[in-house]
């Protein structure tokens, strides 16, 4: 699944393909358009094609077959120095022999700038990414948090259209590169950029982008606001890769406008909403969210349906409870309840009746 509409495209990819063999194509096909200012992230595993992407974009691979536009343009000729775009890496690529205004004026030196506009935008980046007392130091004598934000100051101090950002937060610990996922998403719409980031990580990927590209296997599988990407997966990759997720096997027993009946493998039968199912007599995976899923038959909904669970495990994890259940012959049913003063500790061993709404249990293909 793809974009083909470009009409409008500030940043264009058509019917590109890559492979490095002449063989087998690492990127299949692709067809994707970004408006200017949107912040697009290309999420995958690894393998998937997603960074194959981003450095055809940047100029550092080339496309086998296809073509790659910037604000209408070909760029597929244009070598990468003369393509106006910003790069940010993980692993930062300042230059160790610089100091940090002299990294954040290379950029400018190149493109021919006078000296004192140049520090007029040094100083500008730098108090963009709060480092503006840093610019005597050398890489050296920054944190690695630090250090990214002078990469991501150098990406920007030319003022580009366009950043490229190849999973710039890897070798962060939590805390900050949770903050630096907010300060990234913020000077992007601030500044009004069009950014590209790369990420294998779902949390990154749900909380920074206008729009998130699925990548599995050199295609796109889904493209689609963050909240559209988590509550309505289209195939049962993008199911499983975004977010947790509960899956129980079946056959499609019936198909009627936006609900399908489906026979589990362990015997029992469900209503669900067919997404990717096509006939009677499919196997399915149906998907359901396992914060969709009610323990307590009073919070129910009219409609809901209910089936018999053995607890197994209950871990308590803070501002939720995480149980994993077995249900309909999947030991691995996992349903998660808010921490609140009237939630019941469940035993492992307890039976349980759970439940959940038919719109929220899609039917996906079983592969």
């Amino acid at each position: 699944m793809a974009d083909g509409s470009n009409g409008d495209a500030f940043v264009a990819f058509e019917r590109v393909q890559k492979s490095y063999d002449g063989e087998t194509l690492v990127v299949k096909d692709l067809n994707l358009s970004m408006p200017k200012g949107e912040f697009l992230t290309m999420l995958g595993p690894s393998g998937s094609g997603k960074t194959t992407c981003l450095m055809m974009l940047a100029g550092f691979e080339t496309a086998t077959y296809g073509e790659i536009k910037l604000d209408g343009v070909s760029i597929n000729n244009i070598p990468p120095h003369k393509r106006g775009i910003g790069m940010v890496f993980q692993n930062y690529a300042l230059f160790p022999h610089m100091t940090v205004a002299e990294n954040l004026s290379f950029p400018l030196e190149v493109r021919k700038m006078g000296k004192s506009d140049r520090e007029a935008k040094v100083k500008r980046a730098l108090d963009m990414v709060q480092m503006g007392a840093f610019g005597g130091r050398r890489p050296a004598q920054l944190s690695g948090g630090q250090q990214q934000r002078i990469a991501l100051a150098r990406a920007l101090v030319f003022e580009p259209e366009l950043v490229l950002m190849d999973e710039p937060l890897g070798a962060l610990d939590k805390q900050l590169r949770e903050h630096m996922q907010f300060e990234i998403t913020r000077l992007a719409h601030e500044l009004g950029i069009t950014t590209v980031y790369v990420t294998h990580d779902q949390t990154e990927a749900l909380t920074m982008s206008d729009r998130v590209a699925v990548f599995n296997d050199g295609r796109i599988q889904q493209l689609a606001p963050p909240d559209e990407l988590y509550e309505e997966p289209q195939n049962s990759f993008v199911a499983q890769f975004i977010g947790e997720n509960n899956t129980l096997e079946g056959v499609v027993q019936e198909i009627q406008g936006d609900k399908c009946v489906v026979k589990l493998d362990g015997g029992e039968v469900i209503d669900a909403t067919p997404v990717n199912v096509s006939k009677v007599g499919e196997r399915t995976k149906v998907s359901i969210r396992p914060e969709r899923v009610e323990i307590d038959k009073g919070r129910l909904q009219p409609g809901a349906h209910t089936l018999k669970a053995e607890v197994l495990e209950f871990v308590y994890m803070g501002d939720i409870f995480r149980t994993r259940l077995r249900v309909a012959g999947n030991d691995d049913f996992v349903i998660k309840t808010r921490n609140a003063p009237d939630q019941v500790k469940l035993q492992p061993g307890t039976m349980i009746d759970i439940g959940w709404l038919p719109r929220d249990c899609r039917a996906l293909d079983a592969t």
